[in-house]
C-alpha cells in the first residue's frame, strides 16, 4: 500500500514538472506573456500582407516591440472593399517616456498616435517571403481610420517603400510600353535588313572610291615632288642670275658714275643756256620771235592765196 501511495507520488511530481517544463517553453519560444503587461492596437490594411503571419514580430525602428496576434479579412458592404485588419499585441514595458522624474513615464498610444505613429508591412526576408510589421513615426502621412472595421485602438497605415514601388509600376503604361517596343523591333528589323541589301553595294562603292582617291593622292604626291624639284632648278637659276646681275653691277659701276657725271654737265649747260639772263637764252628767244613773225606772214599769204588762187601765178600787183 505504501508503495503504491509513493507510486503515485512520483507520477504526479512528474506531470507536475512536465506541465511546468511545457509552460516554460511556451513562455520563451512562444509569443504569450502571462506575467508581463500588454497592450493591443490594431492596423487596418487594404492591400495584399503577404508573407505576414501571426506572431510575426513587430519592430519600431529595428526595435521588437511586439507580435501580430491574429489576422482576419473583413468586407465593408457600404464601400465593397476588403479590409484585413491585424491586432497587434504590444509590449509597453519596451518604450518609456523620459522625464526629470526617476524612472520615466509609461507610453500612452493615443499620444504617440497623435505625434505621427504610423505602421507599414515590411519585407523582412527576400529569401523567405517573410513579413513583419514596422513602426515609425512620421506626421506626412495621413490619418486614415476604420471606425466601421474594428473599435480597438487604431494605428494608422502607410504604404511602405516596397508598396510605393509596386503602385507606382502598376501604373505604368506596360501594354503601350510593349507596343512601342514591339514596333522599335520591327523598325530595327526592317532597317537591318535594309541595311543588308544597301550595305554591300555601298561598301563596294567606297573600296572603289578609296582606290580612286589612293591613286589620286600618289599622282598628286608624285606631282608635288616633280613641282618641288623644278621650284629647286628655278630656285638655283635665280639665285646664279642674282649673283650674275650683282657681279655686272659692280663692275659696271665706274661707267654709271661717268655717265651721271656728263649726264650732270650737260644738264648745267642747258640750264646755263635757258637761264634769263643767258646770252644764248635771248638769241634762242629772238629766232623763236622771227619764226613766229614769219609763221604769221605765212600764214596770212595762205590766207590771201586761199581768197585769190592767181596770186600763185600773176603775183601781186603793184
Amino acid at each position: 500500500m505504501a508503495e503504491s501511495t509513493s507510486r503515485k507520488t512520483l507520477i504526479g511530481a512528474f506531470v507536475v514538472g512536465g506541465g511546468a517544463l511545457a509552460l516554460a517553453i511556451i513562455m520563451l519560444f512562444g509569443h504569450m506573456r502571462f506575467f508581463a503587461s500588454s497592450r493591443e492596437a490594431v492596423v487596418v490594411f487594404q492591400n495584399a500582407i503577404t508573407g505576414l503571419t501571426v506572431g510575426a514580430p513587430v519592430n519600431f525602428r529595428g526595435v521588437k516591440v511586439g507580435s501580430v496576434k491574429s489576422i482576419t479579412l473583413r468586407f465593408d458592404p457600404k464601400d465593397h472593399k476588403a479590409y484585413i485588419p491585424v491586432v497587434l499585441t504590444l509590449e509597453p514595458d519596451q518604450i518609456h517616456v523620459v522625464h526629470d522624474v526617476p524612472g520615466g513615464t509609461k507610453v500612452q498610444m493615443p499620444d504617440m498616435i497623435a505625434n505621427g505613429l504610423r505602421a507599414e508591412l515590411n519585407l523582412q526576408s527576400f529569401v523567405t517571403g517573410q513579413s513583419n510589421i514596422e513602426l515609425d513615426f512620421d506626421k506626412s502621412s495621413p490619418v486614415v481610420l476604420h471606425p466601421r472595421i474594428t473599435d480597438m485602438v487604431e494605428i494608422p497605415a502607410r504604404l511602405s517603400t516596397m508598396e510605393k514601388l509596386k503602385d507606382t509600376l502598376g501604373q505604368l503604361p506596360v501594354k503601350d510600353m510593349a507596343h512601342h517596343a514591339d514596333e522599335t523591333l520591327r523598325s530595327i528589323q526592317s532597317l537591318s535588313d535594309k541595311l543588308n541589301t544597301d550595305l554591300p553595294p555601298l561598301v563596294a562603292s567606297m573600296k572603289v572610291t578609296t582606290d580612286r582617291s589612293q591613286d589620286t593622292v600618289l599622282a598628286a604626291t608624285q606631282a608635288i615632288r616633280d613641282l618641288q624639284n623644278k621650284l629647286d632648278i628655278t630656285l638655283s637659276k635665280m639665285d646664279t642670275l642674282l649673283q650674275t646681275g650683282t657681279q655686272q653691277l659692280s663692275g659696271r659701276g665706274a661707267d654709271i658714275h661717268a655717265t651721271m657725271v656728263s649726264a650732270t654737265k650737260a644738264l648745267d649747260s642747258l640750264q646755263s643756256v635757258i637761264s634769263p639772263r643767258s646770252v644764248d637764252r635771248a638769241n634762242l628767244d629772238a629766232a623763236l620771235r622771227d619764226i613766229a613773225s614769219a609763221a604769221a606772214s605765212l600764214r596770212g599769204f595762205a590766207s590771201d592765196v586761199e581768197r585769190n588762187p592767181q596770186l600763185l601765178l600773176m603775183g601781186r600787183r603793184p
